[in-house]
């Protein structure tokens, strides 16, 4: 719960006097940041029922709606607000927020911009701006941009979202530090739930819970399905998933719910209520899949619902959480060297950590021509997200079009008018605009397919390929990567590593343009790395999900016994 949490004044204030338009507002914003949505939607109504079209009162309205899933309803009350309260920097950024997400990309671009013209010196709001430009390919101030919300960050002045910071090229001590500005605040306000006492270590089966928003069509449940189906043979462990989201139907869910020993459908609940569920379920070890990237409830977590909490796969850094213990890892994407910048202790695997769904059917593709594709010519691929291709990478990207007549880039459609932005810098790189080929959003199945006809994938850097690196080399599509000095540019160089293809690990960007080159000049070159990559998919281990789920289980059978043990959590390593 919150330490003193101020709702309880408010609602007896509010008992007394429910007239009070301005009580309401303040109840409904500390609803809102205690996760319950409906109750801060109440709230807010009850402040316009007494003073109607009051900013404050519309903007608490559309978050929670926002919050609901409400995107239309929120956006109308923001937009109410926005033009009741023109100069309000606040409302121009929830507007924002809830822009994004009915696909209004250009008008969410244009609230963040007004919120940061309003207070150009906060750099909250020039984070909000910065990632969102990301997201559009609108590299206008990028430099400067970054060059304020990193020094707020070095300063200690910002607690910026660490998962909107991966992007900037900033190393792991400043993302640590990023981080743990973002966990302060949350630490702040919130009292933990009261310890349990340690099991005693019979040699009990470990109940280890899963909390994620990605529990059906989404990169996490894809890339944990397959192993929650192999962890059924491990009987240290009884697994328990906390959906944040709810039942989409979707085939994904399906066999996650038969997977797991239970599927605990907590979506839509405040934080207390969260971690409450994680408490009563008895869980000993507990994983956030999803730390900093959005869409997660870390307010829920710092409440400490579980003795043993861990970081793992869905951010690719330190949570800099005093309520996370370890983070799971292995020693390529987070090499030794790198551990000091981590606040968790690290368990290492002796495979990569990142696990894969082997489950999933290749279809044949379409022709090319029903991609886009000409019918000769190398094909290169980067199905990465918009807000990755930032101008270094597309430079390099684009030399090794400008050295292969005939060739083209083949990448995912982004969010408003960031194909013709990137159509525009190819011009100014001496690339034809139409080389550069975007495929609409997919079904995975037919996603996978496509990529078929991609022949090899140049990677992004500061942030890799992650869950679209695995998903290539699941369809025999070669990544070349360029590893850097963070765990999120170090995931596809672990996949390859681990796959045995560490010669598409390159050194430097001219390196990367020249083995890009150097295969697409040799079709026979291409050819015998494409084979090679289908025999190392079969033999090397990386797709080999019983494995892994037995490396897994004796990572987490170790952290459990540790705390039943009565000692602090401590770096390991399992051993394959």
């Amino acid at each position: 719960m919150a330490l003193n949490d101020p709702r309880v004044e408010l609602r007896l204030a509010l008992q007394r006097n429910p007239s009070d338009a301005i009580a309401w507002i303040v109840l409904a914003e500390h609803e809102l940041d205690a996760g319950d949505a409906n109750a801060g939607a109440n709230a807010a109504q009850r402040a316009l029922d007494l003073r109607p079209g009051h900013p404050e009162a519309l903007a608490r309205l559309g978050r929670a709606q926002w919050m609901l899933g409400r995107r239309e309803d929120a956006v109308a009350h923001l937009r109410e607000a926005a033009r009741n309260a023109p100069d309000h920097p606040g409302i121009a950024v929830w507007l924002g927020h809830a822009l994004e997400d009915t696909g209004e990309a250009e008008a969410a671009s244009q609230a963040y911009a007004r919120a940061h013209a309003l207070a150009p010196d906060e750099p909250q709001l020039a984070a909000y701006l910065l990632a969102w430009r990301r997201r559009l390919c609108d590299w206008r101030d990028l430099d400067a941009l970054s060059r304020q919300v990193r020094d707020a960050v070095a300063a200690g002045r910002a607690a910026v979202e660490p998962f909107a910071f991966l992007s900037e090229d900033a190393d792991a001590a400043e993302q640590l530090r990023c981080a743990r500005l973002r966990a302060s605040e949350i630490a702040r306000a919130v009292r933990p739930l009261p310890a349990v006492a340690a099991r005693a270590d019979d040699g009990a089966p470990v109940r280890v819970g899963f909390l994620s928003n990605g529990f059906g069509a989404h990169p996490t449940g894809l890339l944990t399905v397959a192993l929650f189906e192999a962890l059924r043979a491990q009987t240290a462990l009884q697994t328990h998933l906390f959906a944040l989201t709810a039942d989409d139907g979707g085939p994904v869910r399906q066999r996650l719910h038969a997977a797991a020993h239970a599927l605990h459908d907590v979506s839509q609940r405040p934080h207390a209520q969260v971690a409450a569920a994680i408490r009563g379920a008895g869980i000993e070890v507990l994983f956030d899949l999803r730390g900093w990237g959005g869409g997660g409830v870390p307010e829920a977590l710092a409440l400490r619902p579980a003795p043993v909490q861990v970081n793992w796969l869905a951010y690719p850094g330190s949570s800099g959480a005093p309520w996370i213990d370890y983070v799971l890892a292995d020693r390529y994407a987070l090499p030794e060297w790198m551990a000091p910048h981590y606040s968790e202790a690290v368990a290492w695997l002796p495979r990569c950590f990142q696990p894969s769904d082997t489950a999933r059917a290749l279809l044949a593709p379409p022709s090319r021509a029903d991609c886009g594709l000409p019918e000769i010519g190398t094909v290169f691929a980067c199905f990465n997200n918009s807000y990755k291709l930032n101008p270094r990478s597309m430079a390099r990207a684009l030399a090794v079009l400008r050295a292969l007549p005939g060739s083209v880039l083949w990448l995912l459609s982004g969010p408003g008018e960031a194909d013709a932005r990137l159509r525009t810098y190819a011009q100014t790189q001496d690339v034809a605009p139409q080389r550069l080929v975007f495929m609409p959003k997919q079904p995975h199945a037919e996603y996978l397919a496509r990529l078929r006809h991609a022949d090899l994938f140049l990677d992004t850097e500061p942030y890799n390929a992650h869950t679209t690196a695995s998903d290539a080399l699941w369809a025999g599509c070669p990544v070349l990567t360029r590893p850097g000095a963070t765990f999120a540019a170090r995931v596809a160089g672990s996949l390859n590593h681990h796959l045995g293809l560490a010669s598409l690990n390159v050194d430097s960007d001219e390196a990367f343009v020249a083995r890009a080159v150097a295969l697409g000049r040799d079709p026979a070159a291409l050819a015998a790395l494409r084979a090679e990559l289908a025999q190392r998919r079969a033999d090397s281990g990386l797709f080999d999900m019983n494995a892994y789920a037995a490396d897994f289980a004796a990572a987490v059978v170790a952290m459990a016994q540790r705390h039943r043990q009565g000692l602090a959590p401590a770096a390991f390593s399992v051993h394959g």
